[in-house]
């Protein structure tokens, strides 16, 4: 499963009716995800503490590191 996909599909998992941006950025041998959410849905995603996106966070870096797809950042943005 590609990055962008499985981020998206954890994403939906949490915020199943909501609209979710997902973009994919290159840069210097680093994979940027950048997660755009509505404002009002922000502390959803993040969780508590931030608890929700570190968990994100750890299941993508974990595919990535299996597939050795190098180092993988995600960015959670408001739309």
């Amino acid at each position: 499963m590609e990055l962008v996909s499985l981020t998206e599909y954890l994403v939906k998992q949490i915020l199943p009716e909501v609209e979710v941006k997902i973009n994919k950025i290159d840069s210097e041998g680093d994979t940027v995800i950048q997660v755009l959410v509505p404002n009002e849905c922000m502390s959803v995603v993040i969780g508590k503490g931030g608890n929700i996106a570190n968990s994100i966070r750890t299941i993508v870096q974990a595919a990535a590191y299996n597939k050795k797809l190098g180092r993988v950042r995600i960015n959670i943005d408001s739309l």
